[in-house]
């Protein structure tokens, strides 16, 4: 008798002939991901993640800015005085974030595109005046003064936009470590075509240990553990670079219980002066 063996025999199964497919390919081995925020800062697209992250955080402040300024000029309805003082320190606080994204934006490519490829004629007064409305709201509720003085003339020609941020960061810093007292915006003819530019606080003054680096992006904690200036120092650091741009040399003077005096010189004849 014929035995079938074959299970597709037995159950009448059409056998078909096939060809053996190939062994699948190994999948790769999916790339270790970075632990944490730090090991993605250390590795070789830090600057780029560093980019990415100032211009996401500029986007939204921008609107609270714009948002801000239009409430404060009444388009969403009458605003109290205490809301208008309100208003301004949200302003304030969100300009002051801006410029660090922006700092951290400008460090990242070199730290030279405010600086103007010719100067141009503006006006010291306005300069300063644009300035402290920006630091005013939070100079006010802290109950400090903010005095400005005017070189005359105070038309100039020079780096406006360079000059501007300047002055703004070093104001900025002012405020924020000053408890008492006044900060001064200054602009002192040195001579008929060169001004002094400073801006000084009655605040406790920088530690010394500090003065060495305080121009570098980040900077080591005290030894007394308390800072006079922001531990980050990006505002200070392109400053500098924004200062060493416009051909001059940020320097600082600095006594306790006298405070801190941030100054620089540069060219900045009247217009009259330079078309003679």
């Amino acid at each position: 008798m014929e035995m079938r063996t074959n299970t597709a025999e037995r159950l009448d199964w059409t056998v078909v002939a096939t060809v053996p497919r190939p062994a699948p390919e190994p999948t790769p081995a999916p790339e270790p991901e970075p632990q944490d925020l730090a090991a993605c800062l250390a590795g070789p697209n830090g600057l780029d993640l560093v980019v990415e992250l100032a211009h996401d955080l500029r986007s939204p402040l921008t609107s609270i800015l714009f948002l801000t300024e239009a409430l404060q000029q009444g388009q969403g309805g009458t605003v109290t005085p205490e809301q208008s003082r309100q208003l301004g320190l949200v302003y304030s606080a969100a300009l002051s974030l801006c410029a660090t994204a922006s700092d951290v934006l400008e460090l990242a490519r070199g730290g030279n595109r405010l600086v103007d490829r010719s100067p141009a004629p503006f006006s010291v007064a306005e300069t300063f005046a644009s300035v402290r409305s920006m630091i005013l709201p939070i100079a006010e509720e802290k109950g400090l003064a903010v005095r400005l003085v005017h070189p005359v003339p105070e038309r100039r020609v020079g780096q406006a936009r360079a000059l501007s941020r300047v002055l703004l960061n070093l104001a900025t810093n002012a405020v924020k470590f000053t408890d008492t007292g006044f900060v001064e915006l200054a602009a002192r003819p040195i001579d008929s075509k060169r001004l002094e530019f400073s801006v000084r606080d009655t605040g406790a003054g920088v530690d010394p240990a500090l003065l060495r680096t305080l121009y570098q992006p980040v900077r080591p904690m005290p030894a007394n553990g308390r800072h006079h200036f922001s531990s980050s120092g990006l505002g200070l650091a392109i400053c500098c670079k924004l200062v060493k741009a416009m051909g001059a040399e940020l320097q600082v003077e600095t006594r306790p219980t006298w405070g801190t005096r941030f100054f620089f010189e540069v060219e900045c004849p009247s217009p009259e002066g330079l078309a003679s």
